[in-house]
């Protein structure tokens, strides 16, 4: 596949958001080409768009397909083992957060259930780290049903609901006399309406 500059731009932002999320540069690089790319890609093909060694798109690969990222599928008439990726953003976005879900917060909300227990039933008790780790537990408790909901709706509802709260937030914003969202600083308000009242 060849790169154009805009792509090889894009990839390498890519990369850099990556490695800022704890993500392999060369794994999220990878993701991104295969984001871009309009059709399945093989090893041979990545290794040559992105200049990096066979060896590194193998493991890269495995761990794509690890997150759930991209898949492995047959092109006919090549022997050759092809991949693709999630084009849906919604999908791919919920796709990551859900690995990191389990990768990541699970395991830490069942330590710190742990911890609370272990505060709780400690002789004497300490009272007071109880109550933080109680007050973090109670967070999560809260924000991860809430999380749990929103991920089984498909994207197109789930982008129509987040549209709705910018819309509401721009009306709150305006209400207030606050540049609204898609609104820089300074700028003169794009209506001469009177605010809501909000």
């Amino acid at each position: 596949m060849e790169i154009s500059p805009v792509a090889e731009k894009f990839i390498s932002l890519w990369g850099e958001m990556g490695s800022h999320w704890g993500v392999n540069r060369s794994v999220a690089q990878m993701h991104a080409l295969f984001y871009l790319s309009p059709g399945p890609l093989n090893a041979e093909e990545i290794a040559a768009s992105l200049g990096v060694a066979r060896s590194n798109v193998s493991a890269s690969l495995r761990e794509l397909e690890g997150w759930g990222l991209i898949r492995p599928i047959h092109v006919r008439g090549d022997r050759r083992q092809h991949y693709e990726a999630i084009q849906d953003v919604w999908e791919m976005f919920r796709v990551i957060l859900e690995e990191r879900k389990r990768r990541e917060i699970n395991p830490s909300v069942a330590v710190l259930r742990e911890c609370l227990a272990e505060a709780q039933n400690a002789n004497p008790p300490d009272r007071h780290t109880a109550a933080r780790m109680k007050h973090a537990l109670e967070f999560f408790e809260v924000i991860l049903p809430l999380y749990d909901e929103l991920r089984y709706l498909p994207g197109g509802p789930f982008g129509r609901l987040i549209k709705l709260h910018k819309g509401i937030r721009a009306l709150a914003d305006k209400a207030r006399g606050r540049p609204s969202v898609s609104q820089a600083p300074g700028d003169k308000p794009r209506s001469n309406e009177p605010p809501l009242g909000l």
